[in-house]
């Protein structure tokens, strides 16, 4: 289905899901799309904010892609135009519109949730000027689903044995690292993955431990591999038009309500997924999600010397080259910013 289409379509059911709810005249209606489905870990979190919204006199319209037949690769226009004043997008997907976006959570720079926390707060600037410039739109919030890990439907004792395999890609610079690898990216949605995996269309995912056991994953892959190459940061952002239309205070219960969302995100992010590695391998510890019998596969320091190995080689110079395609200084912006708080230099090339 095109861009236009599903545009049409969603303008239709936000039109008729409008009139089937009686709202106050002189409410704030809010249009919200949420990439989060009710199994997801993230959900309560956010379902809190949409309930905190409503708390505070706003007229809430709140939807999923998935629901609406929409699809995430086109959450940035969707927001540009307005067609939803609130809109959730995975950053790795957003850069298929504008490479910039990727330099928050590019792959093997920033692996464990403390480095990708300084990252993001180190870029936030630069890409909120980003995002007005280019789809007048502002962020109000930021936060990862958690360290990004291997599923994998065949024996895997190393990253080695990714040679060869297929897997899921969902960001440009994963595809630049897995082709690294030896290994054929496979760019699938999430909700794609489980039925590639059961078909053999892809040979392994990527995805958090908790992402995954919420997914089901388990039941068709064998081998984790708890090798984490990024956080998949996600980002809700605001139509710019809409947002200065607001009055102040409108705008201080907005911004509140959605900060206290990021936070509960990034804490989640950095406790809840040890125990989902745990209920996804039959380990002791499981005591939240789903228990599972995947065999758990060592991570070995080679292993992460093969993902910053490829950092440096690879992803970086890949990445600034489709970066300052588009946007001259990108390169002297990142290293100002995510590269200083990773300690990451030209000089380190």
């Amino acid at each position: 289905m095109d861009i236009n289409r599903r545009l049409w379509i969603s303008a239709g059911l936000i039109g008729g899901l409008l009139l089937s709810q009686s709202f106050s005249a002189s409410a704030q209606s809010v249009r919200v799309l949420t990439q989060l489905l009710e199994t997801a870990k993230q959900y309560p979190n956010e379902e809190m904010a949409i309930k905190s919204l409503k708390s505070e006199g706003f007229n809430v319209l709140y939807n999923n892609y998935e629901g609406l037949g929409l699809s995430t690769k086109d959450g940035l226009r969707l927001i540009a135009d307005n067609t939803f004043n609130i809109v959730s997008v995975q950053i790795g997907t957003a850069a298929r519109d504008d490479a910039f976006f990727e330099g928050l959570d590019l792959i093997g720079v920033s692996t464990d949730m403390t480095s990708l926390r300084a990252a993001v707060d180190a870029y936030r600037p630069a890409f909120d000027d980003r995002l007005r410039s280019r789809f007048g739109a502002t962020v109000l919030a930021l936060w990862p689903f958690g360290p990004q890990v291997f599923y994998c439907n065949a024996e895997i004792n190393k990253v080695d044995d990714l040679s060869g395999l297929k897997i899921r890609s969902f960001t440009p610079s994963m595809s630049a690292l897995l082709e690294s690898f030896g290994a054929s990216p496979v760019t699938l949605n999430f909700g794609e993955v489980y039925p590639a995996l059961q078909r053999g269309v892809a040979d392994c995912g990527v995805t958090s431990p908790t992402s995954g056991n919420s997914g089901k994953w388990p039941e068709v892959t064998t081998h984790q591999l708890p090798l984490s190459v990024s956080g998949a940061v996600q980002g809700i952002f605001a139509n710019l038009d809409w947002w200065q239309s607001l009055s102040d205070d409108e705008r201080k219960k907005i911004t509140e309500t959605y900060s206290s969302l990021e936070a509960a995100q990034w804490e989640l992010a950095q406790t809840i997924n040890d125990d989902a590695l745990a209920c996804n391998t039959g380990q002791t510890g499981c005591s939240v999600g789903e228990k599972f019998s995947m065999k758990l596969v060592p991570v070995t320091e080679k292993d992460k010397k093969r993902v910053k190995k490829a950092v440096k080689k690879v992803i970086l110079p890949d990445w600034f080259s489709r970066c300052e395609a588009t946007y001259k200084g990108c390169e002297k912006v990142w290293y100002d910013t995510v590269g200083s708080a990773r300690g990451i230099s030209p000089q380190d090339k």
